[in-house]
């Protein structure tokens, strides 16, 4: 009997808690590597390294260069209670978009204490607990944030941040602040290996999509075609939009790392060719979806009845990507965020 690829239920799966990661791998190429091939369904076991041998002159491999920023704040109430802050994005000079955990004790419009230096005043939320926060502060404004501000570390990883997850949960290339979430699929890159596949003619080109709290959020709905997606900014410069055409004319492989560079390349996909520009997008990629620009993927592996597992199975094929998760649980692969990597290709 065929799935029902609809369905939400139809994307999940047995994990046992213990191959979540909790901490990185002591090196950044230390993961391991999951090779599937979409055609044949075949999958080897490989190193991270490995990606020396996989990656090809000529391929051009695209990375999200999000940076993700202190964006966990901790408050005091006027009553003296403590609250927790997530920054989501800027609204405008001094105001964010945020939600507050827990939601519940911050029932009407307050302020709140964050250091001798910021305070806030906290709107009520709305329906989904995103509030508005409009920041007073007595010196620079990102400075405060990055002296007292955490690393909004993914609620699966049960413990809190350190001096370590400061520069691991991060990509190398990272430079353009914004994310409260990471593009997982770069941790595995470090400086050496980068620059070897440089070396060996493997070209690069960058997006940036800052990643949001939808991330986090499980599909909710019974069918997915009723979740409402997430909105993410993304910007295609123009020497990545070139450089995406002039692969696809000349017929070389474009490999993306990440799910959002994966969402960023296929919502600039327009009328034939790779656009450039900025723009919110709210992309959901499922079975079904046409890709335009991915030949190959470079990815982690994600949570149960994910969207990000539901664009994978997209992509490589829902049978062979569930087989594939079968034998990465039954071959105790290390799962989500600071987990192994999968690569996905012809």
């Amino acid at each position: 009997m065929m799935p029902d690829l609809l369905a939400t239920d139809t994307y999940d799966y047995y994990l046992p808690k213990e191959l979540i990661a909790q901490f990185p791998a002591e090196k950044r190429t230390a993961s391991r590597l999951m090779q599937v091939k979409k055609k044949t369904g075949e999958i080897f076991h490989r190193r991270f390294t490995d990606i020396l041998e996989l990656l090809q002159e000529g391929d051009l491999v695209v990375i999200n260069s999000s940076k993700v920023f202190p964006a966990r704040l901790f408050a005091t109430k006027v009553t003296g209670n403590k609250i927790e802050i997530l920054l989501l994005h800027q609204l405008k000079e001094n105001t964010w978009q945020c939600i507050a955990r827990p939601g519940k004790k911050l029932k009407s419009p307050q302020w709140l204490h964050f250091s001798d230096n910021l305070s806030g005043y906290i709107s009520q939320g709305n329906n989904e607990g995103i509030r508005e926060i409009q920041f007073t502060c007595k010196t620079d404004f990102q400075e405060e944030i990055k002296r007292i501000g955490h690393i909004p570390l993914p609620p699966y990883i049960e413990r809190s941040d350190t001096i370590l997850d400061s520069e691991r949960y991060q990509t190398v290339y990272a430079r353009e602040n914004g994310s409260v979430a990471a593009p997982t699929a770069g941790f595995h890159f470090d400086v050496e290996i980068l620059n070897t596949l440089r070396t060996k003619g493997v070209l690069f080109c960058e997006v940036i999509l800052h990643i949001g709290i939808g991330t986090f959020r499980p599909v909710k709905m019974k069918r997915i075609t009723d979740h409402k997606m997430h909105s993410e900014l993304v910007i295609i410069p123009k020497t990545t939009a070139d450089a995406i055409n002039l692969a696809k004319k000349e017929g070389r492989r474009i490999i993306c790392v990440g799910t959002t560079s994966v969402r960023s390349v296929e919502s600039f996909w327009l009328e034939g060719k790779m656009q450039s520009g900025s723009r919110w997008t709210d992309l959901f990629i499922y079975p079904g979806f046409n890709f335009q620009v991915t030949d190959a993927l470079l990815t982690n592996f994600h949570l149960p009845k994910s969207t990000l597992l539901m664009m994978i199975s997209a992509f490589g094929g829902y049978e062979t990507i569930r087989k594939a998760y079968a034998i990465a649980v039954q071959e105790n692969y290390r799962f989500f965020s600071y987990g192994d990597a999968m690569f996905i290709e012809d």
